[in-house]
């Protein structure tokens, strides 16, 4: 990628940083400063970065020009030259001008919290599909500070009226060079965006629901993944272990198989231009049959993180009530103290939402298949159809998807007596009518 594009070009594995939290009152964060600062450094260690100090700064008022007080950027300049540390991360936006006056008066580089998730995915993508979205996404990142990030050069300007100067030039062709990519990304990822759209409704026309898993970064998708397939997805304690989507076969109790989908983590304040990217990718989500919503119940800002993921959600027109069915599987209870477990447990009893299990040991996982079963049959309701006998694909179909009770033959057909969930239904009209 052009170094003009990446917005952490400097940063490299093991650079020493310090790592900042502003904290404003009434902000609207729903989650512990504390929570905020591991997250925080967890980010920066997810990319190898080396945090030899945190700290949280009250701000009584955002400052134009270096977001923080005066005296609060004397104290982080002091930090940084005493713990020898050549970046600071502030988990919060800057504009351009705030990064470059932080950095002048800090002496070191200064990234934010969206620079930093945008390196972090930058080097988790994998496949050529995810390293196209997250470009873009660097692309539109960077376009929107192009002009006041090179201001200093439009004071070069020469010439008479209409002639630019130097530094005119030097703005209009970057603008040029980023709009140009971006077109041509855009272009590609169109044409992925309709071969995904062309999968999904072939696995709409196929016999097996699909699954998605999604939750927070690190609550466990992958390990509940690997341990339902037998797959070896990377499963590891670090934000953003799993990037690119991936889609294996598993048996579900009642089914002939389900596809189950694990999708990228989600974080709170996820760049809105890593969602724009990613739409293509996260609208696998929004035409699963169920959703697992994976939680890790023992993380002191398990209910924040539910409301971020739900935030996400709702971004990509998935609203809580509406479209694909959801469950909610409640990880990690194996690490809380038993009186907080038992309580847990206590309520999970009281729900027909949520299963508590343990990804980690395969504690109630079982629980899980089965009522992931339940789920995808509520409201099933049992149908008469008359198929001809050379329908055979039709019959396998209806085995497939649904409970078939009774089936005779009735002179050159069969007649077929099979309970179908409303969706299954829906699904074969579609293919009688195709």
């Amino acid at each position: 990628m052009n170094a003009l594009y990446d917005p952490v070009a400097d940063v490299a594995r093991g650079e020493r940083a310090i790592v900042i939290v502003p904290e404003r009152q009434g902000d609207g964060s729903r989650r512990s400063i504390e929570a905020r600062l591991d997250e925080a450094e967890g980010l920066a260690r997810a990319i190898g970065i080396e945090v030899v100090a945190r700290r949280t700064f009250r701000l009584r008022s955002l400052r134009p020009s270096t977001l923080l007080g005066k005296g609060q950027v004397e104290q982080i300049a002091q930090m940084a030259r005493e713990q020898d540390a050549g970046l600071t991360i502030v988990d919060a936006p800057l504009t351009p001008v705030q990064q470059k006056s932080l950095e002048e008066e800090i002496g070191t580089k200064v990234i934010d919290r969206t620079s930093l998730i945008l390196e972090i995915f930058g080097e988790r993508a994998a496949t050529a599909e995810g390293r196209m979205q997250v470009e873009l996404a660097h692309l539109d990142y960077q376009a929107g500070r192009l002009v006041r990030t090179w201001t200093h050069l439009e004071r070069q300007r020469g010439g008479f009226g209409f002639l630019g100067g130097p530094g005119e030039t030097q703005i209009e062709a970057d603008r040029r060079l980023i709009r140009d990519r971006m077109a041509r990304i855009r272009r590609e990822l169109d044409q992925v965006k309709r071969t995904r759209a062309l999968h999904r409704d072939r696995r709409q026309r196929a016999p097996w629901p699909v699954v998605a898993l999604v939750g927070y970064t690190n609550a466990g998708k992958s390990s509940l993944f690997n341990i339902m397939t037998g797959d070896g997805v990377l499963a590891e304690d670090m934000l953003f272990a799993t990037l690119d989507p991936t889609m294996r076969n598993v048996r579900i109790p009642g089914f002939d198989k389900a596809i189950l989908s694990d999708t990228v983590g989600f974080v709170s304040d996820l760049p809105t231009e890593l969602i724009a990217a990613f739409r293509a990718t996260l609208e696998e989500v929004a035409s699963a049959d169920l959703l697992v919503h994976v939680r890790d119940m023992a993380h002191p800002d398990r209910d924040a993180q539910a409301s971020d993921v739900e935030d996400v959600l709702a971004s990509l027109g998935v609203e809580e009530g509406e479209g694909p069915a959801r469950l909610e599987a409640w990880n990690k209870v194996d690490l809380m103290d038993e009186d907080e477990r038992q309580a847990l447990l206590a309520e999970s009893e009281r729900r027909h939402d949520v299963v508590p299990i343990s990804a980690a040991t395969g504690w109630g996982v079982d629980q899980l298949l089965e009522r992931m079963a339940e789920t995808l049959q509520a409201g099933a309701q049992v149908h008469r159809i008359r198929i001809d006998m050379n329908e055979g694909s039709r019959l396998a179909w209806l085995h497939a998807r649904g409970e078939v009770i009774d089936q005779r033959m009735d002179g050159g057909s069969m007649e077929v007596c099979v309970r179908l969930s409303p969706e299954n239904w829906e699904r074969f009209q579609a293919l009688e009518s195709a």
